[in-house]
């Protein structure tokens, strides 16, 4: 089979919260006439815009941008559902001549689409239900258990997870096997979908310094009346209501914090731990290309056309 031409696959711009990508890539896409799929979990939900750092309307005129506010807060959305929108945002696009360029620092969503879903147990509704009210009754409870059955899942899942969390033991109750292992299709060489992928990676101070100016930025700019506004019209489902911001805000607005630096303390703690998991995700990311922000848009379109972006084979 002949070798796809790399300016013709889709392209994928990836890296940890506050490394910089989204800034980048909507350069490289206005650049190359590109349309952006996001490849956000938290970008799916409408109203929440502060807290997930969504593109601006200006942005959103100046590039054609995809999967953002697919649902509302207090609705149920996985991975399942993003990859079936995904692919018909890649399909429209495509009938339309377009190429796309997929931006986000969500790696399972990236690993789900392009290397293939886990094809893993039904659903268990009075598990679900009976893990659901363990973690009800005593909070931190289903992360504990599974950091003891399955370390290696619970490193990349938030304790405030619901959904992930009670999935993983799901999984792990119905077939004795750890969820991490059965992922293991994420190791094998090949895509289910041929694709160029770079990931932008800055200095661990660097990124923590970034976390601070975005942390005291999003409070400015009114995280709190943002949580509290969706609070009072339809509320949070577990998911939305464990992103990192909003997670925070929930406890602040109960009266779990003292104050607002707490809060923000609290909200730069969780992130710190957000970009190690995604980190320790997209290390392990086979022949893809790697590129310094500060290098620029110059370096971020070569590195497409490098061969180093692997991602084209199956």
């Amino acid at each position: 089979m002949p070798a796809v031409p790399p300016s013709v696959l889709p392209w994928v711009v990836t890296g940890p919260t506050a490394s910089g990508k989204t800034a980048l890539a909507l350069e490289l896409a206005a650049r190359t006439g590109r349309e952006i799929l996001s490849m956000d979990s938290m970008a799916v939900y409408r109203r929440m815009d502060i807290g997930t750092a969504k593109p601006s309307q200006a942005e959103r005129a100046r590039v054609p941008h995809h999967l953002i506010d697919l649902c509302e807060p207090h609705e149920s959305f996985d991975t399942a559902r993003w990859c079936d929108a995904a692919a018909a945002a890649l399909a429209e696009a495509q009938q339309r001549g377009r190429h796309v360029l997929f931006v986000g620092g969500t790696p399972l969503y990236l690993m789900a689409f392009f290397k293939g879903m886990l094809q893993g147990p039904g659903r268990d509704d009075a598990l679900r239900a009976g893990l659901e009210a363990r973690e009800s009754a005593a909070p931190g409870t289903l992360h504990a258990e599974l950091s003891e059955r399955d370390p290696v899942a619970a490193a990349r899942i938030h304790r405030n997870d619901l959904r992930r969390l009670v999935r993983a033991l799901e999984v792990l109750a119905l077939t004795g096997k750890p969820i991490s292992e059965q992922q293991d299709h994420f190791e094998r060489d090949g895509w289910a979908r041929p694709c160029r992928i770079v990931v932008v990676e800055r200095l661990r101070d660097d990124l923590h310094d970034r976390v601070k100016t975005r942390t005291e930025a999003m409070l400015d700019q009114g995280l709190l009346a943002e949580t509290e506004a969706i609070e009072r019209s339809g509320g949070f489902s577990p998911t939305s209501g464990a992103a990192i911001g909003y997670a925070e805000c929930r406890d602040f607005l109960r009266g779990r914090y003292k104050d607002r630096t707490e809060l923000r303390n609290r909200i730069r703690r969780n992130t710190h731990q957000l970009i190690r998991r995604q980190s320790t995700w997209l290390r392990r990311l086979p022949g893809v290309a790697r590129i310094d922000p500060d290098a620029g848009i110059d370096a971020l379109a070569a590195a497409f056309e490098s061969p180093d972006s692997g991602g084209d084979h199956r």
